[in-house]
């Protein structure tokens, strides 16, 4: 690991006057930013210390459940607020890491955690994301566990966060503040696809802190004719603990009756970015939950899937995995 410079901030305002500078990495949990600094993935010249920031309420808030960028998971998905009004969110926390690395992992460094491909982390290999330009060795290698959409030909790396996931199927924001001011940036919007530039991973500028993420509510409808909107996540994996996502869902859903009302699907490990078509769910939407509905829905999800023999696995498992968790949740 490389010597670097430690500071601690005492205060939002004191964090947002060093933000920006050339170098700078924050330590939150460190649960990701640790291990890519052994790993000389990572060689800041600076580690900016913000566990000393007040930003771990978990409230509602004018009808939106905020959560801080610095509550730990463990407390997240604990939390009653986030099991009554958010259960994907709970779900994708516990499914995710140890007990002990939830309890220091924190939300927002969730949401910025970086891809754990192993050419990423490997510093012998070719990577876009890690020296822009170099190539990818990833195209032409073992990539069986890497995304089959949202991909370039600069880089197929999946997204690693299941927190993200469930988030995007639960049309959060995410807040974030700067010496410049505030943005409330929906997190449909917020993950870039590589395209020829896989390094720039997401929006949120150099200078900019996420404070909380924030998600409306689940309510009833219409009294006695649509059911309230629940929702959860599933997390297929190679084994049943302290593994990534070889393919994930996280859904939304309202029934009125046996017919479909609001509904949102959003998959993780296929996508070089969390992956969720708004348009596809329409077709969903007044109908009965079939067999029919959902091939034709997934169809639509995945329709730009670039899938090769070794990653071709994941579009079943996808289907299959909407099913399931749908079916769970009617």
């Amino acid at each position: 690991m490389a010597p670097f410079n430690y500071l601690r901030a005492g205060s939002i305002e004191e964090a947002l006057m060093h933000l920006g500078r050339p170098g700078l990495r924050l330590l939150a949990g460190g649960t990701t930013l640790v291990d890519l600094m052994k790993l000389g993935v990572e060689a800041p010249t600076t580690v900016l210390d913000i566990t000393a920031l007040a930003l771990d309420e978990i409230l509602l808030e004018d009808g939106r459940l905020r959560i801080g960028a610095l509550a730990n998971h463990t407390d997240v998905a604990q939390h009653a607020l986030v099991k009554r009004h958010a259960t994907a969110v709970s779900e994708a926390l516990l499914s995710g890491a140890s007990g002990q690395i939830r309890n220091v992992a924190t939300i927002g460094g969730n949401l910025l955690q970086r891809t754990r491909c192993t050419y990423f982390r490997g510093t012998d290999w070719r990577c876009n994301k890690r020296a822009p330009g170099a190539g990818c060795d990833a195209i032409d290698g073992l990539h069986g566990g890497h995304a089959v959409v949202g991909v370039s030909p600069a880089c197929n790396a999946a997204h690693a966060s299941d927190l993200a996931v469930a988030l995007l199927a639960l049309d959060a924001h995410v807040n974030v503040r700067s010496l410049r001011g505030k943005r409330r940036l929906p997190v449909a919007d917020f993950y870039l696809t590589p395209g020829d530039t896989p390094q720039s991973e997401h929006i949120l500028a150099a200078d900019e802190l996420i404070t909380h993420v924030d998600l409306p509510v689940s309510r009833a409808l219409t009294a006695c004719v649509a059911s309230e909107r629940v929702s959860g996540y599933l997390k297929l994996r190679g084994r049943a603990s302290y593994e990534f996502a070889t393919v994930s869902v996280a859904a939304s859903l309202s029934m009125h009756g046996d017919r479909i009302g609001d509904v949102a699907i959003a998959l993780g490990g296929v996508g070089t970015v969390p992956w969720r078509i708004p348009a596809a769910e329409t077709i969903l939407r007044g109908q009965p939950l079939s067999s029919v509905g959902l091939e034709r829905f997934c169809n639509a999800l995945l329709a730009s899937a670039k899938a090769t023999p070794q990653n071709a696995h994941k579009l079943d498992m996808a289907r299959g995995a909407v099913q399931r968790l749908l079916e769970t949740l009617q």
